[in-house]
């Protein structure tokens, strides 16, 4: 492309999150957690739109208090806990698409993720942009648990997960150090080409790039533990906020 591609941040925040209750609008240190993902995307410069998807007017009101645009709400049938992210996406685009805006890419901005910088998503977009042939590019971080050592039980036998090794050791009795370095996608950062959407009917296609993130940038909250841990980040001063300007 010989313009910038524009690129819309895509913020789902739907209101029924049962392992963290009302997480996406609990607070979090002097803010509810969505204001931090909208302030990093407004500070990024990256982004033409940033839109917040969600079911719940109050969420919307909230989103909009921290200066992100909520111009519809999710249907109900896109918000459930089991609804796939394809759905939201394509109803988010064609929405809006229906008021003639149009975007040559977008990236799904998780208000779980709090602890994002500036230069992450700075960094993520100047990749995106200069890959060659790629559908997308997803946030990524070296698994914990092997899957090597990952075991799939039935009744009272099991069998591995993935049954490889070398001639004489499998991997589920090597050593974590001794096996390949396998990765792990985290919820903090999805950029992809919109056309994706249409032709693949998946937000991420078949060509997938990786993206590092730093330190603790790619910390995501999906349980109540993970939350008591963000706190204690903060507390130690080992991971910061977002400034939101916002009172």
């Amino acid at each position: 492309m010989s313009e910038m591609p524009k690129l819309v941040a895509l913020v789902p925040a739907r209101s029924g999150s049962q392992r963290v209750k009302a997480k996406n609008v609990r607070p979090l240190g002097e803010h509810p957690l969505i204001a931090y993902t909208l302030a990093v995307a407004e500070a990024s410069g990256i982004f033409a739109d940033i839109v917040v998807s969600t079911d719940s007017e109050e969420y919307a009101a909230i989103a909009r208090h921290y200066g992100g645009e909520v111009p519809f709400l999710r249907p109900a049938e896109f918000a459930s806990s089991t609804s796939p992210d394809i759905e939201w996406v394509r109803h988010a685009l064609q929405s809006l698409a229906a008021e003639n805006r149009h975007y040559d890419a977008f990236s799904i901005l998780r208000p779980t993720s709090p602890f994002r910088s500036v230069d992450m998503l700075r960094r993520a977009w100047t990749l995106s942009r200069a890959a060659e042939g790629i559908d997308s590019l997803r946030a990524v971080e070296l698994c914990a648990q092997h899957p090597g050592k990952m075991w799939v039980v039935k009744g009272e036998r099991m069998v591995p997960l993935l049954p490889l090794g070398g001639d004489a050791t499998p991997w589920h009795s090597s050593q974590y150090q001794s096996l390949p370095e396998v990765y792990v996608q985290n919820a903090s950062l999805e950029i992809a080409w919109t056309r994706v959407v249409e032709e693949s009917g998946t937000i991420a296609g078949d060509a997938l790039m990786p993206f590092h993130a730093d330190g603790c940038e790619g910390f995501d909250i999906n349980t109540e533990q993970d939350w008591w841990f963000a706190e204690r980040l903060l507390a130690a001063g080992e991971a910061q906020l977002p400034v939101v300007n916002e009172h």
